[in-house]
């Protein structure tokens, strides 16, 4: 029996959920915060300082963030695994805490390799406290609890107003007082996190979830050191490992060779990507006819989910950079600040569209999956186009309005909230029971190569220069050129999905 799955029988409440759910909340709250914080400079950051002498400032900055993005989340599958076999949600949580406050502090110091050390702690930190949190509010709920899906609802608000509050906290200290000040407030952040999940372990109210698993091997001995002990000191010895793939962001070959403009993180996850096509071939080629059709349409979800989020990451590099170099935001807020409007406007349509969909369903209108997924990518695609029109609009110094970054988060927002809710549920009912596991994990990464997305993206709109205030007609130009370039694939593949609909539901069968 697993020590996770037990539950007093009068868990103490708040508000007719379980009182834990509240301490989690606010755990959360504080860790997206210090992500969130830390991730609205980091682009800027590295322009203005890391790369500040490099003529190709923008390409490194581009292949050094999507290194970091898609570490991050490939982190998650291990910390997930290890969790899940020896630490527990509890243990795991803590060392992720406490790995991810290092990075940030960290970077607090104005050092390349302290940057590249920063990175690393917060990306094998973050595999361990991003997937074991936000499994943990599920174990606070018994099976069958209807209450189940408004804690997740009450939780993931507590994400958007950390993704929202952070960028104007951590702008302002940086953009006033310095770098290290805004770096240094998402660190305090992720400590505020801890507390409040300390706090929760102190009074009790989790229970008994979230312990080890009963056949956990966490007092086990290698080498003579207990794995509760070894697995930190593996973590830690690995940030050095982590930070010179980072650091080794230059191209592995010239142009037109085997390897052209790839980094070694960029072949690792080429490879990665490479292996699990040809391992859910076989699983496909052994499946059943039905599972085959499930199948088909849960890889198919995954690609499309992948293109949405390498578009909507673009909002902590390429999009930052064209809110700092051609938008007008005097007397709005900084550049990084504009970091907050994508949460923002999630806080405020998450209930709307979530009612929507609920009042469609009672009239049996509700869409189904193909087309809330063709609609998101079409209103993505939009959202680009009004960012390839404002160069329509700009002033003598090549500025445009504010208002149409403003609109683009909203049309973005919105296909967020189209997609991303229904994607996961949507993978654990298409795939064979035998490998839910092993496609949730392939779900997570899709989030991993969304950022060789961004990457790739970020490549193709570097503008080469040292000097600290580009700007002008000629970055607007590459900037809207390429926004169009992307809203026309946006759309491209929305109207694909719409079209192919009636096709993939009939795959799907019985599943909505």
């Amino acid at each position: 029996m697993n020590t996770t799955d037990i539950q007093p029988k009068e868990a103490p409440e708040l508000f007719g959920h379980p009182k834990g759910l509240f301490y989690l909340f606010f755990a959360e709250l504080w860790e997206r915060f210090s992500f969130y914080g830390m991730r609205a400079l980091l682009t800027l950051y590295m322009v203005e300082v890391i790369f500040e002498a490099l003529a190709e400032r923008d390409f490194a900055t581009a292949a050094v963030y999507a290194s970091y993005g898609s570490l991050v989340y490939a982190s998650t599958v291990i910390g997930g695994r290890i969790s899940d076999k020896i630490l527990g949600m509890r243990n795991s949580i803590f060392l992720g805490g406490i790995l991810m406050s290092i990075g940030h502090f960290v970077l607090a110091i104005e050092h390349t390799v302290a940057f590249y050390l920063a990175l690393s702690f917060i990306i094998v930190g973050n595999g361990f406290f991003k997937p074991n949190i936000s499994t943990f509010v599920g174990t606070l709920y018994g099976e069958g609890d209807t209450r189940k899906d408004s804690g997740f609802t009450i939780f993931y608000m507590g994400i958007n107003i950390g993704g929202w509050v952070a960028p104007l906290l951590c702008g302002w200290l940086a953009y006033e007082y310095g770098w290290h000040y805004g770096f240094g407030l998402a660190g305090i952040g992720m400590l505020t996190g801890l507390l409040f999940f300390w706090s929760g372990i102190r009074k009790g109210v989790f229970g008994n979830n979230g312990l080890p698993p009963a056949d956990s091997k966490i007092n086990e001995r290698t080498l003579g050191i207990s794995q509760r002990i070894l697995i930190p000191i593996l973590a830690f010895a690995s940030a050095p490992v982590i930070a010179y793939l980072l650091a080794s962001y230059k191209s592995l070959g010239a142009e037109g060779t085997f390897f052209g403009d790839q980094n070694i993180v960029n072949v690792i996850f080429k490879l990665i990507g490479i292996s699990i096509l040809v391992y859910l071939g076989y699983i496909m080629y052994k499946a059943t006819l039905e599972e085959r059709k499930k199948l088909f349409v849960a890889v198919l979800i995954t690609v499309f989910m992948t293109v949405f989020w390498g578009f909507h990451e673009l909002s902590g590099s390429v999009i930052t950079l064209f809110a700092a170099r051609n938008v007008n935001l005097e007397g709005v807020m900084s550049a990084s600040q504009t970091n907050s409007l994508n949460s923002m406007w999630i806080i405020i349509l998450a209930i709307p569209i979530s009612m929507m969909w609920t009042k469609l369903a009672k009239g049996g209108k509700n869409p189904r999956t193909p087309y809330k997924f063709g609609m998101g990518l079409i209103f993505a695609g939009i959202s680009f186009y009004v960012l390839a029109l404002s160069g329509n609009t700009a002033n003598e110094q090549g500025l445009v309005p504010f208002a149409y970054l403003l609109l683009m988060y909203f049309l973005l927002s919105v296909g967020e909230l189209f997609m991303s809710p229904v994607g996961l549920s949507k993978i654990t009912d298409l795939s064979p029971k035998r490998i839910v596991a092993f496609m949730m994990g392939v779900w997570f990464l899709s989030s991993a190569f969304a950022f060789q997305v961004v990457g790739f993206i970020g490549k193709q709109l570097a503008i080469e220069s040292t000097d600290k205030n580009v700007g002008g007609f000629e970055t607007l130009g590459v900037y809207t050129g390429g926004f169009e370039l992307i809203a026309y694939y946006s759309l491209g593949a929305g109207l694909l999905v719409l079209l192919a609909s009636p096709l993939i539901k009939r795959l799907m069968g019985n599943v909505h």
